[in-house]
């Protein structure tokens, strides 16, 4: 059947505007995309890892495949914040020591890939929202989470504080036991609210002497184990 001139034209003006909308489609769900930071250790190297979708737990090599991978001295590493999800593969708490400890982090996964069980050591983690926890150790409870506090708060408010009606400057903090990973128990938070000095609350926590004494701040302290 042959195309008249009229029909030639409405023709081609409907490919031109399917073809701008699959692109236009394409660009929203792309730019929808939420990034992921992963980071792991491997052969004694740190790989910090920007991936688009979750990867199977300790799966070194979907990893490298399927994020933007690269690899991190750990003399140059650097106290980082992170506003966005935060997934840390570890074998051992010295990692997770130099990654975590005294660093901000609202919504953290923590996988354990190693076989041999943690000792108990303490973490001190700012701004804690949500955290998930899984072990490849023979325990009870392989995978488990916990939601510490939740906020309605635009994300480019400050990521440490908000402001109560006392104008206190509201300060999460919390502390966090290695051995949880071994699953051999109910993963348990215990949060306590209106510290307004951790030295002298909780004297006998380790680095409770690094928290400063201010008038205008207020804790809040969980405790997670």
């Amino acid at each position: 059947m042959k195309l008249t001139a009229f029909s030639t034209f409405w023709f081609w003006l409907a490919l031109f505007l399917a073809g701008f909308l699959g692109v236009c489609i394409t660009d929203s769900f792309v730019g929808s995309q939420k990034n992921h930071t992963l980071i792991f250790t491997k052969e004694s190297n740190i790989r910090n890892c920007s991936c688009l979708a979750d990867i199977r737990d300790c799966d070194y090599s979907l990893a490298n495949l399927l994020c933007n991978c690269r690899t991190v001295l750990p003399s140059t590493m650097e106290k980082t914040d992170y506003s966005s999800d935060l997934t840390i593969w570890f074998t051992d708490t010295s990692v997770l020591e130099m990654l975590l400890n005294f660093t901000m982090v609202w919504d953290l996964k923590l996988s354990f890939c190693g076989t041999t069980p943690l000792p108990t050591e303490y973490l001190t983690i700012w701004g804690l929202r949500k955290l998930r926890v899984k072990n490849k150790v023979k325990g009870r409870f392989p995978e488990q989470s916990v939601t510490i506090y939740s906020s309605s708060k635009s994300e480019n408010e400050d990521l440490l504080t908000v402001r109560n009606k006392d104008r206190q400057m509201l300060v999460y903090i919390s502390f966090l036991d290695t051995s949880l990973f071994n699953g051999y128990s109910l993963l348990k938070s215990y949060s306590v609210e209106n510290v307004s000095s951790i030295t002298e609350h909780f004297h006998n926590l380790l680095y409770s002497s690094v928290f400063s004494t201010s008038d205008n701040k207020s804790y809040v302290v969980t405790f997670i184990y």
